[in-house]
């Protein structure tokens, strides 16, 4: 690996880590970094899967007040995510890489159409939620589905699974303010990332220096995404990532 191509995948690390804990499209940076620096489609999402991890862990330290009296409500929305994970891994590594190539087009279409809507998406929940402000926001069976369904999602490939769990949340959860959401989000988005990434560590080929700059880059970007994360603008957010995302996906096709 040549000095460019790392500084390149460390500053993308920075770049997931930050996005990540704000908005939770982290991958759409990182994955396409490593498929135009010429690694294979199923070993880059391993890697990132696996580096991303400990900017999960700082973005989630970073929001720790928000996360103060939601210890039972995250303790079993985990389970559903942690499970999900799983699956969405043993998937990744029972398909035929060929799929995973085919798949993940798809599901970078959608990522950057959920980025695109985010701002409308976010507006719909804020008048849901303004309407059933007084209600218990008691978590159904539903929620939990949706949440397992996301962590499939996240444990298979991952870009824009925060998105989706904002969502999800953010329509179980209408009497909690957005941040404390967006906080059990960051977790939730971890965890799956954690889990899947100790699957692909005993099953999978980790391209162990891409997946370490990555996660020292991740944990810089989560501490920033915690801290100053809130002031970026997120219309250039949204911007650079559907870009990268483009790119990702001419990459594959």
């Amino acid at each position: 690996m040549s000095l460019l191509h790392a500084l390149g995948i460390f500053g993308a690390g920075i770049a997931a880590g930050t996005i990540n804990t704000v908005v939770g499209s982290g991958t759409l940076i990182t994955f396409p970094i490593l498929l135009a620096f010429g690694y294979k489609p199923v070993t880059a999402n391993v890697s990132n899967t696996v580096g991303l991890v400990p900017g999960s862990v700082a973005g989630a330290i970073g929001y720790r007040r928000e996360l103060a009296g939601q210890a039972n409500r995250l303790l079993r929305l985990s389970v559903a995510s942690a499970t999900g994970g799983i699956v969405g891994a043993i998937l990744l590594l029972s398909l035929p890489a060929s799929a995973f190539k085919d798949i993940v087009p798809a599901f970078i279409v959608i990522a950057l159409v959920l980025i695109v809507l985010q701002p409308r998406l976010t507006r719909v929940l804020d008048t849901f939620r303004a309407r059933r402000a007084r209600e218990s926001g008691q978590l159904g069976p539903l929620t939990f589905l949706s949440v397992f369904a996301s962590g499939i999602y996240g444990g298979y490939f991952g870009a824009a699974q925060g998105i989706m769990l904002l969502a999800i949340l953010g329509l179980s959860l209408p009497d909690e303010q957005l941040q404390r959401v967006n906080a059990v989000k960051v977790v939730l988005a971890g965890l799956v990332n954690l889990i899947a990434g100790i699957v692909f560590i005993f099953a999978a080929h980790v391209a162990w220096l891409a997946a370490l700059l990555i996660a020292v880059g991740s944990t810089i970007g989560g501490v920033l995404g915690a801290r100053y994360g809130r002031r970026l603008p997120p219309a250039g957010l949204r911007a650079v990532i559907v870009v990268v995302g483009i790119v990702a996906i001419v990459r594959l096709v």
